[in-house]
């Protein structure tokens, strides 16, 4: 396909490992119909190839946007990112620019939301300590823990909070749902299908407490020890958002204890180190951070960013802006 000389010129710059998955051929042929895609292979050479470019489409590996860098890339109008957060990518210096800056944080959210209804869902019957009896004997019909009704607590409406929420109101399961967060109000929460509670009720009351804040100052070690011992015996943590809103000490104490279940996706840190107790214990299932997009799921984020590449050429608004205000509360 010719593309007319007047088009913008695009580039795309992330690491080579994820750059054919995230813009397959037929990605980078829609991008054509609006941009020129320069250098062709999308394994663009950083940071002289955003010399003429107007349009950077970024992923995982695109090194931060910093005032020098910005200095070589006087032309540089949009950067939408194929990946979730933009934390690691953007400075003052963007935003001072007037840089419009797009995340595919939603795309990339609908699959960390399913995974963690899924983990919830195991969490809720309490899987792990019921599977790690089962050598002992089949446990009696009496014993066995119950999902149905259970309450669950969310801690952060953020977009996969809210997805999260979305989708157990939509189970048959009956979850009562509370949500702790300090941006949402009484009415908000209702309409989300859930009740306000500050973070040390949501703890006390919930079966399951889920975690999906960003990481703030605020929020680092949010559920501290104080908190996870508001859990009632039996109760399970769920963490699909960052590691390090979890003591990891006082939450390794609970679970070793036999008190608590958990199941993490995030560490702090991470990774953990090969001989950490959590990776031992059986009450604890811990996968290296695998929620997000991964495999052919990646493709998805190339299509958000492709299409708001598109939106931004025809002059319409884009559905994943992220502003400097806005950046400050976000994951």
């Amino acid at each position: 396909m010719s593309v007319p000389s007047d088009r913008p010129t695009a580039v795309s710059v992330m690491d080579p490992a994820v750059a054919d998955q995230v813009l397959p051929a037929e990605l980078r042929d829609r991008l054509a119909g609006h941009v020129r895609l320069d250098p062709g292979p999308v394994r663009a050479v950083f940071p002289a190839a955003l010399a003429e470019a107007e349009v950077l489409i970024s992923g995982w590996g695109c090194p931060r946007l910093t005032a020098e860098v910005l200095a070589g890339a006087p032309r540089l109008r949009v950067v939408t990112h194929a990946a979730g957060t933009v934390k690691g990518l953007v400075t003052d210096a963007v935003w001072e620019r007037g840089i419009v800056v797009s995340s595919a944080a939603d795309a990339n959210a609908r699959p960390v939301a399913a995974y963690t209804l899924a983990l919830v869902t195991l969490a809720a019957r309490r899987t792990l300590t019921m599977a790690a009896g089962y050598g002992a004997g089949w446990p009696a019909f009496g014993s066995r823990t119950g999902a149905d009704g259970s309450t669950v607590g969310i801690v952060g409406a953020s977009r996969i909070g809210r997805a999260v929420l979305a989708g157990l109101r939509r189970s048959d399961a009956g979850h009562r749902l509370l949500l702790s967060d300090p941006y949402v109000t009484d009415e908000q929460a209702a309409r989300l299908g859930a009740e306000r509670v500050g973070l040390a009720e949501l703890c006390r009351r919930s079966a399951v407490v889920s975690v999906h804040a960003p990481l703030l100052p605020e929020t680092t070690g949010l559920l501290d020890a104080g908190m996870l011992a508001l859990i009632p015996d039996g109760g399970v943590l769920v963490n699909t958002a960052r590691g390090a809103i979890v003591d990891t000490e006082a939450l390794t104490r609970e679970c070793a204890s036999g008190r608590l279940e958990a199941y993490l996706d995030v560490t702090d840190p991470e990774p953990l180190p090969p001989d950490h107790p959590l990776l031992s214990l059986p009450n604890v299932l811990v996968t290296p951070h695998i929620a997000g997009a991964q495999g052919s799921e990646v493709r998805r984020l190339g299509r958000y960013a492709v299409a708001e590449v598109e939106r931004w050429a025809a002059g319409e608004p884009l559905l994943g802006e992220v502003t400097r205000e806005v950046l400050q509360r976000l994951a």
